[in-house]
């Protein structure tokens, strides 16, 4: 386990101590008011278990803090990747002069959408949609779905879209 998460639950360990202490507390203070609990009303443990708390809270929203600049991050690649990933298409798609039948099937058998699943999106024969498919994939020398697949992966994966943030 990673030295983070480690640090994570124990600080949730403390602070779950920490609850269970001020629970007892006011158990104690509710059902036998005038009483002294063990530990129950020393200020000293009350001190403690309210440091810990605090540090546990400062801990908590660095980390917090961290993860929302991630997922900041995060969002912005898929983004980036998303448009990316369009404008590498329509860039591929004018090389190999793809007409724009050839273009629609492309995207669906990108989507792994079948044959027959594009023939019934586009309203079209399977005879139709398997020439057009034949055609897209000699135009782009390939010899099926998952090469043409991995052309776009290699292209997308060969460099970073968006420079981590130091």
């Amino acid at each position: 386990m990673p030295a983070r998460q480690t640090i994570l639950w124990t600080l949730f360990g403390i602070q779950a101590l920490c609850c269970a202490y001020f629970l007892y507390d006011i158990f104690f203070d509710l059902v036998m008011p005038g009483q002294a609990a063990f530990l129950a009303e020393s200020d000293a443990v009350e001190g403690i278990v309210t440091v810990a708390l605090f540090l546990g809270l400062a801990f908590t929203g660095s980390e917090l803090r961290q993860i929302m600049r991630r997922q900041t991050e995060i969002t912005d690649q898929l983004k980036v990747a998303s448009g990316a990933f369009a404008d590498l298409l329509e860039t591929r798609f004018d090389e190999w002069d793809l007409t724009e039948a050839e273009r629609a099937v492309a995207v669906l058998a990108l989507k792994g959408f079948s044959v027959a699943e594009m023939a019934e999106l586009r309203q079209t024969a399977q005879g139709t949609v398997k020439a057009q498919c034949a055609a897209l994939y000699r135009k782009a020398d390939v010899s099926g779905r998952l090469q043409l697949l991995s052309l776009f992966l290699d292209d997308l994966m060969s460099e970073t879209l968006v420079p981590h943030r130091a």
